[in-house]
């Protein structure tokens, strides 16, 4: 099953707690994820891992659920992986669209690549 979606992303406190050292793993945890509510994610098979899907790319991120975001909404924070998924065009501003962004997410087996192999992809 596919679930259309509107894609948000934002900073988080862990987020933020790990930009000095973006090749750790403490940071991959606290940015290669996907927040779906339990209803969507229930859709999904409450799977471990969720492809994300834009007009922009696609990226494997692990699944967690939060039933503060409303059915509709996903929520991945600022990184690597979002920018995955993001409008690179910044409109002149330097940041890139990070909010409002239509988006399929599916269920996968498929691992999560880790800053660095996902970089690689854009070389």
């Amino acid at each position: 099953m596919t679930l259309k979606v509107t894609l948000i992303t934002g900073r988080t406190i862990n987020q933020g707690a790990n930009l000095e050292n973006k090749t750790s793993s403490d940071y991959m945890e606290a940015t290669a994820y996907c927040e779906l509510n339990s209803k969507a994610a229930g859709l999904l098979g409450k799977p471990g891992n969720v492809r994300v899907r834009t007009g922009y790319g696609d990226v494997i991120v692990k699944l967690k659920e939060n039933n503060g975001n409303p059915d509709d909404i996903a929520f991945i924070p600022m990184g690597p992986w979002a920018n995955a998924v993001v409008d690179p065009d910044t409109k002149g501003c330097g940041m890139p669209g990070f909010k409002g962004v239509p988006a399929e997410i599916e269920a996968t087996n498929d691992r999560i690549l880790s800053m660095k192999e996902l970089i690689a992809r854009y070389k």
